[in-house]
C-alpha cells in the first residue's frame, strides 16, 4: 500500500503489534482505538476513568469482532499516575505505538492547576505526555519500527506563541492556554524525532497529526461512548458549511501516521482540504519546527517532570 493510495478504511495489517492510546474513553482516543483494533492490533485504552475506559473497551468488542482491547489507568495531569502507568508499559516485550492524544478540549474559565502544581491545561494536554513518551521510550527503543504520535491542532495556524509563559500564571486565558499546550505538542513531536535520531535511537519514530476540525455532533451514536442531544445534531449539522467532520474522519491521520509503512519520523498529518477529508502529509507551522523554541520548551518539560529525556 503506497503513500498516494491511502485508504483510511483498508488499513494495513497490524496483527501482532501493541498500540496504547491516551485518553481513548472517547471522541478521537475512542476512533482511533476503534479503527486499530479493525486492523488486527492490541489497543490498550489509557484512561483516567477506568469505568468510562472498561465501557469503551465493550463497545469497541461489540462493533469489531474479534477485538483485543485492554485498558490501562491513567491521568497524564498526574505525573505520579504518569510514572505508575510507564512502570507497567516497560515490563511489557513489545510497544509498536503510543498515541499521545488525551487533553481537555474545552479548557476551564479560569486558571486551574493540576495535582503538581502546573497550569492544568499545559499540564494535561502536553506535560503527561512528555514525562509519559520519556517512561516508555524503553519499551519503545525494544520494538522494531516502533511510532509516537503527538496530537497536534489547526489551532496552531489561527494563533501562535513561542512558549515563553506556559504556566500562564498572570495572563491566564483559556483559548490561549489550550492554543499553547497543541502547540508546544506539535513542538514536541517534531523535536523528539530530531533527538532520537541523534541519540542513536532512529528505530523509534515521532510524527505529528491534527485532526482538523472534528466535532461530536457528526459522529455517529455510541452508548456511553459519543451521546449527542437532537439539538446539539442540528445546531453541528450546520457546521458541514464550514468544513467539519466527524470524529471518526478525524481519527484518521492519527491512524495513517501511527501505520502507514510509508510514513517517516518528523511526518505532519492531517485533512486533505485542511478542516477534513482523506489524511494526507502536510506542512507545519514555522513556530511548530523551531529548533530554538523546542529546545526551550524540552529544558523547562524536563525540570517540571524532575527526569533528563535522552
Amino acid at each position: 500500500m503506497t503513500s498516494t493510495r491511502w485508504n483510511p478504511r483498508a488499513l494495513p495489517d497490524q496483527t501482532g503489534k501493541t498500540f496504547v492510546v491516551t485518553g481513548a474513553n472517547a471522541g478521537l482516543g475512542f476512533f482511533t482505538s476503534e479503527q486499530l483494533a479493525g486492523s488486527g492490533a492490541h489497543v490498550v485504552l489509557a484512561c483516567r476513568n477506568l469505568a468510562k475506559a472498561d465501557a469503551a473497551a465493550a463497545a469497541i468488542r461489540s462493533r469489531v469482532p474479534g477485538a483485543s482491547v485492554s485498558v490501562l489507568q491513567l491521568d497524564v495531569a498526574d505525573l505520579q499516575s504518569v510514572r505508575e502507568a510507564s512502570e507497567t508499559v516497560r515490563a511489557w516485550p513489545r510497544l509498536d505505538g503510543l498515541v499521545l492524544n488525551a487533553g481537555i478540549v474545552h479548557p476551564p474559565k479560569d486558571r486551574e492547576v493540576s495535582l503538581d502544581g502546573n497550569e492544568l491545561v499545559f499540564a494535561t494536554n502536553f506535560l503527561g505526555h512528555f514525562a509519559l513518551a520519556e517512561g516508555c521510550l524503553p519499551a519503545l527503543r525494544r520494538t522494531p519500527g516502533s511510532r509516537v504520535v503527538s496530537l497536534g491542532s489547526l489551532i496552531s495556524r489561527l494563533m501562535d506563541s513561542s512558549l515563553d509563559d506556559p504556566q500562564l500564571a498572570t495572563t491566564y486565558n483559556g483559548w490561549k492556554a489550550y492554543a499553547q499546550s497543541k502547540i508546544a505538542m506539535q513542538v514536541f513531536g517534531f523535536e523528539l524525532d530530531r533527538r532520537l535520531r541523534a541519540n542513536g535511537a532512529g528505530m523509534v519514530q515521532s510524527l505529528v497529526a491534527h485532526p482538523g476540525y472534528a466535532i461530536s455532533g457528526l459522529t455517529p451514536d455510541i452508548r456511553s461512548i459519543n451521546e449527542v442531544s437532537r439539538g446539539k445534531r442540528v445546531v453541528d449539522g450546520l457546521q458541514l458549511l464550514v468544513g467539519a467532520q466527524s470524529k471518526r474522519q478525524g481519527a484518521w491521520p492519527t491512524v495513517r501516521a501511527l501505520t502507514d509503512p510509508d510514513a517517516h519520523g518528523g511526518d505532519y498529518f492531517g485533512p486533505r482540504l485542511l478542516t477534513r477529508g482523506a489524511p494526507t502529509r502536510q506542512a507545519a507551522t514555522r513556530t511548530s519546527r523551531d529548533r530554538a523554541i523546542a529546545a526551550r520548551l524540552w529544558e523547562r518539560a524536563e525540570t517540571l517532570i524532575g527526569t533528563p529525556f535522552l
